[in-house]
């Protein structure tokens, strides 16, 4: 008898185990506009993968003068059914969870500072998100307001960012989805967050733990460096907003599918930390200086032209040709990042974003990087 009970024990604990680990989220959040994109570039709703995540987000959408959401492009997300194709990945996986963003980097604070502020803006805000949510069919709505109490916000934004996501919450009810993404430095959450208050509402906190290094810096560096001996780290981001008090089960550590690129000042000196007056050139994808998608990262190297560095202290690599440098994250890095969340038990990986990773296979298997989150996470 006793043995049985040890047996039906063990039993359980594994069950659990097994449990938890398949909690984790896989969160990707997929940039509308990337449709318009040239080329093997352009990402439609019908090239993602919806079994590669556990929830998708579709970004974005903004607020008006009123606190409203207002949306951005009705052409792609309306009238060419981008919302409503969108959800119906969940047709082809009923377990998919699918989120609608508003804000991000182009939005800016002010707006949002305002709304937040004011009792009659903040009930139009919710109000509209969530008929848009009921109107379309999203299981949650994601607020990635960059930042609270800066870029033209005010230092009340902090307690009025709670205020709002309490009264979020009470609308929408528990059997929804509702999040944020949240800057990762211990600076943005000294500025902008309440971290115990926050996480009371929030089923998840998206950090936003990479862009710790770029162009601006002058200097080569890293986009996410989990560890660094010196400058932040993804692991010292992900420390503070623990320290700070958010639960590590509702932190969901982004991983960018992307690069930060540079031109070097001088193309014989190319190490990390050396001079680099410069954003790099534009891929032929994303076309825009100082970032590139994985999907021209990958074609890029396959020409066997860039020199391919890894860096051990800092578990990422880095590549550099002539006087083009670019830090990203690939499937090595990746999988250590994926081992780092498991073992700080954290709620899952985030991904920015899911059109720029090779969704088409053209360097090799579809969604390489993804699909190594998914497969070590889940």
């Amino acid at each position: 008898m006793m043995y049985s009970k040890i047996l039906v024990f063990c039993f359980l604990v594994a069950s659990l185990q097994i449990a938890a680990i398949s909690a984790k989220k896989v969160v990707c959040y997929y940039g509308s506009w990337s449709v318009y994109r040239p080329g093997d570039g352009s990402c439609k709703v019908e090239d993602i993968d919806p079994f590669l995540c556990t929830h998708a987000i579709y970004a974005f959408v903004g607020i008006d003068q009123t606190g409203s959401i207002k949306i951005l492009d009705p052409s792609n997300d309306v009238d060419n059914g981008g919302f409503r194709r969108f959800n119906a990945m969940k047709s082809k996986n009923p377990n998919l969870k699918t989120l609608l963003a508003v804000g991000g980097w182009n939005e800016g604070s002010e707006n949002y500072s305002k709304m937040a502020g004011n009792p009659s803006l903040r009930t139009n805000f919710i109000i509209s998100a969530i008929n848009l949510m009921n109107q379309y069919g999203f299981d949650g709505f994601d607020i990635d307001w960059e930042y609270p109490a800066q870029r033209g916000g005010v230092p009340e934004d902090k307690v009025n960012f709670v205020t709002l996501i309490r009264e979020f919450r009470q609308a929408l009810g528990n059997g929804r989805v509702l999040s944020i993404a949240a800057g990762a430095t211990p600076s943005h959450i000294v500025s902008s967050y309440d971290v115990s208050a926050l996480t009371h509402d929030l089923d998840f906190i998206n950090v936003m733990t990479y862009d710790l290094h770029a162009s601006w810096d002058g200097v080569t560096g890293a986009n996410a460096p989990l560890f660094s001996s010196s400058g932040v780290s993804v692991s010292q981001c992900i420390d503070a907003w623990i320290a700070s008090g958010a639960p590590s089960s509702k932190l969901v550590m982004g991983i960018p599918v992307y690069g930060r690129t540079y031109t070097l000042a001088n193309s014989q000196v190319n190490g990390i930390g050396v001079p680099a007056p410069h954003p790099g050139t534009p891929g032929p994808f994303t076309q825009e200086e100082g970032t590139i998608g994985y999907n021209e990262i990958c074609l890029q190297l396959l020409t066997g032209q860039w020199v391919v560095v890894w860096d051990d202290a800092q578990k990422i690599p880095y590549a550099y040709k002539e006087n083009q440098w670019v830090s990203y994250d690939e499937q090595r890095s990746v999988g250590v990042k994926v081992q780092y969340i498991k073992q700080r038990d954290l709620g899952g990986a985030m991904i920015w974003s899911i059109d720029t990773d090779d969704f088409r296979g053209t360097c090799g298997t579809k969604y390489p990087i993804l699909t190594t989150i998914k497969n070590g996470l889940i």
